[in-house]
């Protein structure tokens, strides 16, 4: 079935802004599209998995791309986190042969997560590391923003566009050990355990979320200040519409 793909170019001052928040975990995008798009937005969230602590409106637990398939077409912006364990290099690469071995297997859905989204014929953007199959359009990092994590990630734009901000020196190491040297720096490992990797308390406060003390889901969650910036260059791509409707 052909999807309808008439393109609300131009936000409805007179309706809320409808975001889709895809593969949403904790909502940590969801409240960095808050602060961008302000309360006149309205933000739902996907996920696979409950999320008792999500920051949005609205919360669909099931599959994301059945989700889009069926309701994308009802949102003025789509943002997709696809699961990334089956992206970065170590996985594809280096512990290709162990996880085969231990019978690990990653789902592997961002080439269908963007057929869905082109389907819908709406501006969106996919986000993922820097092993994945995303478009490399932009690169965001902690450090960009004042934050205790550098967590590099890489943000597809669909139907828009937006300039890469340049990305600054980093000010030092990420604490933690490696191979038997304990080395101290301004940034926290905010993922798994053991080893010098944060606490809960110490990603909450490296990544900027204070709703939740999920420990695992909290080393999931994107910093809301990179989908806050996302927005804000949605935004600003509008801009040269904005003035010709005027």
């Amino acid at each position: 079935m052909t999807q309808r793909t008439d393109i609300r170019r131009v936000p409805d001052p007179f309706r809320a802004f409808r975001i889709l928040d895809g593969c949403c975990c904790i909502g940590g995008g969801t409240e960095g599209y808050r602060r961008a798009f302000g309360p006149a937005c309205h933000i739902t969230g996907v996920d696979i998995e409950p999320q008792p602590d999500y920051r949005g409106d609205d919360f669909h637990r099931g599959d994301v791309i059945e989700y889009i398939r069926a309701h994308g077409v009802e949102f003025d912006f789509i943002h997709v986190s696809p699961p990334c364990q089956g992206e970065g290099a170590p996985t594809k690469g280096t512990n290709a042969a162990r996880n085969a071995k231990l019978g690990r297997t990653y789902p592997r859905l961002i080439a269908p997560v963007r057929a869905a989204l082109e389907a819908t014929g709406r501006p969106y953007v996919m986000e993922n590391v820097a092993g994945s199959e995303v478009r490399k359009d932009i690169r965001l990092c902690g450090e960009q923003f004042g934050l205790g994590v550098l967590m590099h990630r890489y943000f597809e734009l669909g139907r828009w566009n937006s300039p890469q901000p340049v990305h600054p020196t980093h000010r030092g190491r990420v604490r933690g050990w490696r191979h038997g040297t304990f080395y101290d720096g301004p940034y926290v490992a905010a993922y798994g355990k053991g080893g010098g990797k944060a606490t809960v308390e110490e990603i909450r406060a490296a990544k900027g979320i204070d709703w939740s003390t999920d420990h695992f889901r909290l080393r999931e969650a994107l910093p809301p200040a990179y989908t806050e910036w996302i927005g804000l260059a949605y935004l600003a791509s509008l801009a040269p519409r904005l003035g010709a409707a005027a």
